[in-house]
């Protein structure tokens, strides 16, 4: 048998007083937390909730996730996390799609959560979390601040199985409609468990930033599981903003850091980074988006750490493979497969790739989730001879670390000439003034696919795009030069900070047909 959420009561057990959230001024300690999901699994219990059941959670990072998170695990349900973005349509499709019995909301998100509640039919239980301490009901639905006045914290987990369920993390989207990789409790417990003591190497005196979204798979696994399985506190962040995260580190000295790549970005863009002490800090990790050379060594040279990449997928639990810190690949590698995990390139003849051959990267394990929910030909199709085909083009190197090339749906090809918008990234990334880049590719009738780059710019400095068209003539071929490049105010990114292309790619289609 195995639950997740019986870890939770097993490191409250061992650490009790030991803070498990930092939010702000307040504090939570793990017997606090683990005492809140207990109340909230009899919550649930008292609403029919049980094995084989679904519960969906829509709130930011705050001591309300891992309550109710661990307390729907404690009943045998499934935990779906919502994207705190999502509009109510998306969401109702995720409520409907995966069978939510209960949907619990922050207060922040109630108008779109009502109506994607209203519209999802197997949604019965409606349950408001607000913002402070009120007891006032909402317009529809409970208020939690009452439901747990009222519950008991007595409360026997339920007893699942490695293979159960656990979690269902629907995927972005970014072709057709959002999947859900249906993820068990062995998936994400070992996951967890593996970054917690093999990558951070995390005990109770640590303390992580929380600044990563916990309904998205990296903050899920990497943050909140590893950190409740080693009894790390966690400091959170809500929202990021550079100047906020960096208070925070320098407060509560801040010593495993997790971030995605644009965060370190504005971390080494902020204007006052010299008033925050960052020396506290022993471990930096990245990851959910490509890590240039460029902010690779400016990280370093500034704070003496090297950001240590990894690599994974919602469907891989996440982590396939990381850079340990007691073996760093080389700069721009994601590291090797971690333990129990094998990777390998499959070339475009469907044989095995050897070292430095280019291929779409294939991943088996005890990560590997267990199928898309509800979509039989999408997971055969994902799923093949036990290995899962991530869409991602790379290669590994004699000594076995792997590298990414690009996204496969993402290269461009251009005269028969392939692109991969990555290189042309990484050297917009060199260039002292850019502080963002996308780059996407545009339908030509002549060429079949021409290059089109976004670019933000370090404090809104104003850039002459052809001066800069020169400065990447000298770094990449010609044949893989941008024909335009547009610069933006920011660049549209998702809740960890990932750029989102499809949305660059959407308004390129537009201004193009708008000429």
């Amino acid at each position: 048998m195995l639950n997740l959420a019986h870890f939770l009561d097993v490191t409250a057990k061992a650490h009790p007083d030991k803070n498990a959230i930092i939010l702000d001024e307040s504090k939570f300690t793990w017997a606090e937390i683990a005492y809140a999901a207990r109340l909230i699994a009899n919550i649930l219990r008292e609403k029919g909730v049980g094995p084989g059941d679904t519960v969906a959670l829509m709130m930011p990072n705050t001591q309300h996730f891992p309550m109710s998170y661990y307390g729907i695990l404690h009943t045998g349900a499934a935990v779906v996390p919502i994207n705190i973005l999502d509009q109510h349509h998306e969401i109702e499709h995720c409520l409907s799609d995966a069978g939510v019995k209960v949907f619990i909301v922050a207060q922040a998100f109630e108008e779109k959560a009502r109506k994607a509640f209203l519209s999802a039919e197997s949604c019965k239980d409606l349950i408001i979390v607000p913002e402070d301490g009120s007891c006032e009901e909402p317009a529809l639905g409970e208020n939690l601040n009452n439901l747990l006045k009222a519950a008991s914290g007595e409360f026997s987990s339920y007893h699942t199985r490695p293979e159960d369920t656990a979690v269902i993390l629907y995927t972005s989207g970014t072709t057709g409609t959002p999947k859900g990789a249906v993820l068990t409790h062995f998936n994400i417990f070992f996951n967890a468990y593996y970054v917690c003591q093999h990558i951070f190497k995390a005990t109770p005196d640590d303390v992580i930033l929380g600044a990563l979204p916990f309904f998205h798979a990296f903050g899920q696994t990497c943050l909140m599981n590893a950190s409740m399985i080693g009894g790390t506190a966690m400091t959170l962040l809500p929202r990021f903003d550079t100047e906020k995260a960096s208070r925070i580190i320098a407060r509560d000295k801040v010593t495993l850091l997790a971030l995605v790549p644009t965060m370190y970005y504005f971390i080494l863009a902020g204007e006052h980074w010299q008033d925050y002490d960052f020396s506290s800090i022993r471990l930096a990790l990245s990851g959910g988006a490509a890590l240039s050379e460029d902010l690779y060594h400016r990280f370093k040279d500034r704070y003496k750490l090297s950001i240590l990449e990894g690599y994974g997928l919602s469907e891989t639990s996440p982590v396939a493979s990381f850079n340990f810190p007691d073996e760093e690949g080389p700069v721009g590698s994601i590291g090797k497969a971690i333990w129990g995990v094998e990777m390998a390139i499959l070339r475009d003849d469907g044989e095995k790739g050897r070292a430095d051959e280019i291929g779409e990267i294939i991943i088996r394990g005890h990560n590997v989730m267990k199928q898309y929910l509800n979509r039989p030909q999408a997971t055969r199709d994902a799923i093949v001879d036990g290995w899962f085909r991530t869409g991602d083009v790379g290669y590994y190197d004699k000594e076995g670390f792997f590298y990414i090339v690009d996204r496969k749906k993402d290269i461009i090809i251009r005269s028969g000439m392939n692109i991969y918008p990555r290189e042309i990234e990484d050297a917009l990334y060199g260039h002292p003034q850019v502080l963002e880049a996308a780059v996407v590719g545009m339908p030509d009738p002549a060429r079949g696919e021409e290059v089109k780059a976004y670019i933000s710019t370090v404090n809104g400095v104003a850039l002459d795009t052809e001066e800069l068209l020169q400065y990447l003539e000298q770094r990449i071929a010609r044949y893989k030069l941008p024909s335009s490049i547009e610069i933006l105010d920011t660049l549209p990114k998702g809740p960890t900070g990932k750029i989102l292309k499809r949305e660059l790619k959407i308004r390129a289609l537009r201004n193009n047909e708008g000429k």
